[in-house]
């Protein structure tokens, strides 16, 4: 049987760093998520109708059932540059904190 030193075993172990943030921080990036669903709800169905109806069949003539098509390409396209945004605010807004953390 192995034979253990006190001292090692009473010794406390060291504190856990808090990766948390502040109340602020998580306010902010609440704040910033429901920004972007929002977004991401509002705008590809918002373009999705708006494209369909005065820039697909208005404007340039088409078809109803080419401009569905067309519109919900439009769509589509929008939910992909909301999430690039959103990965991309996010991404600063990571950097930034963990900037602002080794400053401390």
């Amino acid at each position: 049987m192995d034979i253990f030193d006190k001292t090692s075993l009473n010794a406390m172990p060291a504190p856990v760093q808090d990766f948390r943030g502040t109340d602020g921080s998580l306010l902010s990036a609440l704040k910033t998520l429901l920004f972007f669903t929002i977004m991401m709800i509002t705008l590809p169905i918002g373009l999705y109708f708006a494209s369909k109806a005065y820039v697909f069949e208005a404007s340039m003539g088409f078809s109803s059932n080419d401009s569905y098509f067309y519109a919900a390409i439009v769509a589509v396209v929008a939910v992909h540059v909301v999430l690039a945004l959103f990965v991309y605010v996010a991404w600063n807004e990571g950097s930034r904190q963990s900037r602002e953390g080794k400053q401390d």
